[in-house]
C-alpha cells in the first residue's frame, strides 16, 4: 500500500493551486476564490483523485424512462432528506426532461463499499450537509497552502461561495461526500459513529465546467473531477481511492464521454503514483510561464473509462456493496 502512504485530497476550485494568490491585497472576493480553486493539491491520504471522459452512446434519460442499471458497488437509497428539487440552493430555473430525470437519479445515487477498517458510502452532497462540507474543504486548503488559522474564516466563506456556484449547475456537475462507519472488537462489529470522511467533485459536460479551470485546461465538454480531500485522522484506509472510483462510476451513468481528466501537481509524486496507477497518464504539462505567476506546475492527465457493460437483469433498486479484496 505505498499508494496508501501518501494522500490524496485534490482540491481545485477553480482556485490555483497556489497560496500567493489568495493573498495578494488587489484581488477581489470571488477573484480570490477562484484562484485559490484551481488549487489542485494532493493532501496526505493517498488514493483520492479525479477526472473526465468521452463516449459513443450516451444513457437514455427521458421523462416517461427509468435511469439506467447501475454496475456492481452502486445502489439507490430509498430516502434522501431535503429533495433536490426543494434545495434552497438551487436557482429555480427550467428543467428539461433530462435534466429532470438525471437529478432524480442523483438524488437516489450511492455507492457503497466494505473497507478492511469499516464501510465507506458516497453520495451526492445534501443542502443541509453544506456548512460541514466547506469545513472540511477549508481545512484542507489551509493546511495545503501553510495558510495560518486566521485565514480559515475567509477560506470557508470563499468554499461556500463557489459549493452553492456549483450545486446551481446540478445535474451537469455534483459533489460527491464519502461517509465512512469504522469497525471496533475482535468480530469486527461496526460499533463507530458513521463520520464524514471525504469529498470529491465531478462535472459531466460543457454545462457543468467551471468557469475558471486550472491550467493546462481540459476539453470544456470531457467529465472532469476535482477538489478531492480525506479528512486527515481518516486518511491511508483507501477512501480516497473509492471516492475516485465513485465519481469514475458516476460519470460512466451520467455521461457519454469516456475520456476523463485531472491535474496533478508536479511536485506531488504521491499522488501522480496513485494516478498512473489508476490509469491515468499525461496529457501535458503546464510551462514554466506559470512560476511568474506563483503558481505549481502542474500536469493534466486523462484516463480512459471502459464502456459500461449493461444487465438487462439487474435493476436501479437492487443494492450491490462491494467488497475490498485481502
Amino acid at each position: 500500500m505505498a499508494a496508501a502512504a501518501s494522500a490524496s485530497a485534490s482540491i481545485s476550485f477553480s482556485l490555483s493551486s497556489d497560496p500567493p494568490h489568495l493573498l495578494h491585497p488587489h484581488l477581489r472576493a470571488h477573484q480570490l476564490f477562484h484562484q485559490t480553486a484551481h488549487l489542485h493539491t494532493q493532501l496526505s491520504t493517498l488514493p483520492n483523485f479525479i477526472s473526465r471522459s468521452h463516449i459513443k452512446v450516451k444513457p437514455s434519460f427521458s421523462h416517461s424512462s427509468s435511469p439506467p442499471p447501475l454496475p456492481p458497488s452502486t445502489s439507490i437509497a430509498e430516502e434522501t432528506s431535503v429533495p433536490f428539487l426543494d434545495d434552497p440552493f438551487r436557482p429555480r430555473r427550467f428543467l428539461t426532461n433530462d435534466e429532470f430525470e438525471k437529478l432524480r437519479f442523483l438524488e437516489g445515487y450511492s455507492y457503497t463499499q466494505e473497507l478492511k477498517s469499516g464501510r465507506l458510502i458516497v453520495r451526492v452532497m445534501r443542502a443541509e450537509e453544506m456548512d460541514e462540507t466547506v469545513g472540511l474543504l477549508a481545512e484542507s486548503f489551509a493546511d495545503s497552502m501553510l495558510l495560518p488559522a486566521t485565514y480559515l474564516a475567509v477560506l470557508r466563506y470563499l468554499v461556500k461561495q463557489y459549493l452553492i456556484e456549483r450545486r446551481s449547475v446540478m445535474p451537469h456537475a455534483v459533489t460527491l461526500l464519502g461517509f465512512y462507519r469504522g469497525r471496533t472488537g475482535d468480530e469486527g462489529e461496526e460499533a463507530e459513529e458513521e463520520v464524514l470522511a471525504g469529498t470529491v467533485e465531478v462535472s459531466f459536460n460543457k454545462k457543468g465546467f467551471s468557469a475558471s479551470p486550472p491550467t493546462p485546461t481540459p476539453p470544456r465538454n470531457s467529465p472532469y473531477i476535482c477538489n478531492m480531500t480525506v479528512k486527515e485522522q481518516l486518511r491511508r484506509r483507501r477512501i480516497g481511492w473509492h471516492l475516485l472510483k465513485a465519481g469514475e462510476e458516476l460519470i460512466s451513468q451520467m455521461s457519454s464521454s469516456r475520456e476523463v481528466y485531472l491535474h496533478c501537481r508536479m511536485i506531488d509524486s504521491g499522488p501522480f503514483h496513485m494516478y498512473t496507477k489508476a490509469g491515468y497518464r499525461v496529457v501535458k504539462t503546464d510551462l514554466f510561464l506559470v512560476l511568474l505567476m506563483f503558481q505549481r506546475r502542474k500536469h493534466l492527465m486523462s484516463k480512459e473509462l471502459p464502456s459500461p457493460e449493461l444487465d438487462d437483469s439487474s435493476t436501479c433498486h437492487v443494492k450491490v456493496h462491494g467488497v475490498e479484496e485481502s
